[in-house]
């Protein structure tokens, strides 16, 4: 394929017929018309072709985007602080995304099934990827989106859930935040089934979970030859909370996007992209034996895409160099 014919199927790839798109003062307006079929097949796809392990995790991944966006976020934690947010359902273990959700900005409607309508925004998001998997015993793990109303919900969904917490949030006690501690000291709250807990390292740690009890265990410090005594809950924590950074790990030395002005162009490569590494992950768990890496896997699919049912062209080794040095002619199919 040469470069112009490239470039001109990326210039006219398109999801969905622009003619049929509603205004935007309509209210069935969507700000994501021009992927959302392309959304609705992969959220299908994802969540019918793997079942998750026990501990699972919700997070955010930031996909680079600088161009003029309505929806554009900056979030200066992430590497790339401008771009396009996407919250993500994740299997702690593997980092198999099972479920995702496209921010489309602070004005968007968020009305997912069966949620109450006291729950906020946060709760929302939670709720909208985890209703799939709600009254079958998961572990949930999350940071930003943890309250004491949504724990409490969750639990009676038979759905466990553990995460920090801000200590001016509503429902968390205020005598735990008022407690002193030194380094390494913890002191925690039980309310039925919730626990409250609150742990001095370099700095204060709230945490709430529906999981754990307050036992503590010693753990080692790098750097360091003591050991010292940690809450259960926060070890957990730490252990099961970073499916989603892991799937963003192995993504990134492969980035495939390029510069564009149209951010669905980026969003859907970038989803792609997402459905790769799911996929590999499969195959992974399909052939336990078999030594693949995440490099090797796009190379095999990529042959698979250009030759299909044709054998991929091999070089003849010549009598000093080898054949790969020179033009060969790669047979029809």
């Amino acid at each position: 394929m040469s470069r112009r014919r490239y470039e001109n199927i990326l210039r006219f790839m398109h999801f969905s017929d622009n003619s049929l798109c509603p205004p935007r003062e309509h209210p069935q307006f969507d700000r994501l018309y021009k992927i959302r079929p392309l959304i609705t097949h992969f959220a299908a796809r994802f969540a019918e072709a793997y079942t998750p392990g026990r501990n699972i995790c919700v997070d955010e991944s930031l996909m680079k985007y600088k161009g003029r966006l309505g929806f554009k976020q900056y979030i200066p934690s992430k590497r790339s602080r401008y771009g396009v947010k996407v919250y993500k359902l994740c299997d702690s273990e593997s980092g198999y995304t099972q479920a995702f959700r496209v921010y489309e900005g602070k004005d968007s409607s968020l009305d997912p099934p069966g949620c109450p309508e006291h729950m906020g925004t946060s709760g929302k998001i939670v709720w909208d990827l985890l209703f799939p998997l709600m009254n079958k015993g998961y572990h949930l793990y999350f940071d930003f989106y943890t309250s004491v109303p949504l724990f409490k919900l969750l639990y009676c969904f038979d759905t466990a859930a553990c995460g920090t917490v801000r200590k001016n949030r509503v429902g968390f006690p205020a005598q735990l935040v008022r407690t002193r501690l030194k380094r390494g000291e913890t002191s925690a709250l039980r309310q039925e089934e919730l626990l409250a807990v609150k742990y001095r390292d370099k700095k204060d740690v709230y945490l709430l979970s529906t999981i754990h009890t307050e036992r503590s265990v010693e753990v080692s410090v790098r750097g360091r030859a003591e050991r010292i005594r940690k809450p259960v809950c926060i070890k957990t924590y730490n252990r099961h909370m970073g499916g989603v950074d892991l799937a963003d790990q192995l993504l990134q030395p492969y980035q495939i996007m390029r510069k564009s002005r149209a951010w669905y162009k980026k969003v859907a490569i970038y989803l792609m992209q997402i459905a790769t590494h799911n996929a590999f992950l499969l195959c992974k768990k399909a052939n336990p034996g078999v030594t693949l890496s995440f490099l090797q896997f796009q190379l095999q699919v990529i042959s698979g895409f250009l030759y299909q049912d044709a054998h991929a062209p091999r070089a003849v080794m010549g009598d000093r160099v080898g054949a790969t040095h020179f033009i060969f002619k790669i047979p029809p199919y």
